[in-house]
């Protein structure tokens, strides 16, 4: 398979096991899930799927080396998030508006009822090392450390909401090595910019309010569609399309629903009130700490840059809004 990514370029792709992998039900379905939510209404122009990061997040372990378990465990880390991505955090229980967790708490189940078991059974690879987190340090870590995961979805939205150039990205890639099973920029230059652009992007896109009004009147939505019975829990577990085409034939005869879908598509105006409010909600925040090479050590951007360590005290705390809808 020729594959070419927006970010790294042309690969082509020729390991039996990726390509199975890559043409089973449950990577394809991701095709159809927007990696944001629903941005396309506030961001025209912004959206992308959950299989482009998906096979940006395997393309970036190949492209560095890592090993095949690894890439497929970056391959396949997303094919549990339902429909709307991380707004199913505003709409099943089992999620956390603080913390986004709603895919990494329902992923192991997920994977165990998929196709995937009889694929990796017959390459030989073992899924429980796979589905092993603490056995990929380059696919994934806690933040404020960097992952291949953050570094995809990150230099995908540089690019996608143009917060830097093409030049840019390069420049980020070019000066980031993988040593030892750790991320490490070549100087704390490349590092304090990669750094910056995440907060950027998670100040403006990750956990702005718009973000926040996004996921909660999608995430009120589905769960108002869900409580009257126009969709089921099985169709959250399709595409975006899907399950909004469903719900739309029943617009005209729910006001309530109407006024969710106006409130999804930018047709209504909000303020953020903490004395005049209707919805009390919270966004997920991310801040990064990465580590570089500088004067003769590894050191993170925090320990040379201490200006850096409050932005990360602050950037870590969950954002809080309290929206009032002007209709």
């Amino acid at each position: 398979m020729k594959y070419i990514d927006r970010i790294y370029g042309e690969f082509e792709i020729s390991e039996p096991v990726i390509l199975e992998i890559i043409q089973s039900p449950e990577m394809q379905r991701l095709k159809g899930v927007d990696q944001a939510g629903y941005f396309e209404a506030y961001f025209p122009g912004t959206a992308h799927s959950r299989f482009e990061h998906s096979m940006g997040d395997y393309l970036l372990l190949k492209k560095y080396g890592a090993p095949i378990e690894e890439q497929i465990a970056g391959l396949i880390h997303d094919v549990s998030h339902s429909a709307f991505s991380h707004a199913a955090d505003y709409y099943f229980s089992t999620g956390s508006q603080k913390e986004h967790n709603h895919q990494d708490n329902s992923f192991e189940g997920y994977v165990k009822n998929s196709s995937l078991p009889k694929i990796l059974e017959k390459y030989n690879l073992d899924l429980k090392y796979i589905l092993g987190d603490k056995n990929f340090p380059l696919k994934e870590n806690n933040l404020p450390d960097i992952c291949s995961d953050r570094i995809d979805y990150s230099l995908r939205g540089v690019s996608i909401f143009k917060i830097g150039e093409k030049e840019d990205v390069g420049y980020i890639l070019d000066n980031l090595k993988a040593e030892k099973g750790r991320w490490i920029f070549s100087d704390f230059k490349s590092a304090q910019k990669y750094a910056q652009y995440f907060k950027i992007l998670n100040e403006k896109y990750y956990s702005g309010i718009v973000s926040a009004l996004i996921f909660s009147v999608t995430g009120n939505y589905i769960k108002h569609a869900n409580e009257r019975k126009y969709i089921f829990l099985e169709d959250l577990y399709t595409t975006d399309d899907a399950v909004l085409s469903k719900i739309y034939v029943h617009l005209k005869e729910d006001s309530k629903l109407q006024k969710l879908f106006d409130r999804m598509n930018n047709k209504v105006k909000f303020k953020n009130d903490p004395n005049d409010f209707e919805e009390h909600v919270f966004c997920k925040s991310r801040v990064i700490d990465p580590l570089c090479h500088h004067n003769g050590k590894i050191m993170r951007v925090s320990e040379i840059n201490l200006d850096w360590k409050m932005v990360i005290k602050e950037e870590m705390k969950p954002k809080e809004y309290f929206l009032k809808f002007l209709e």
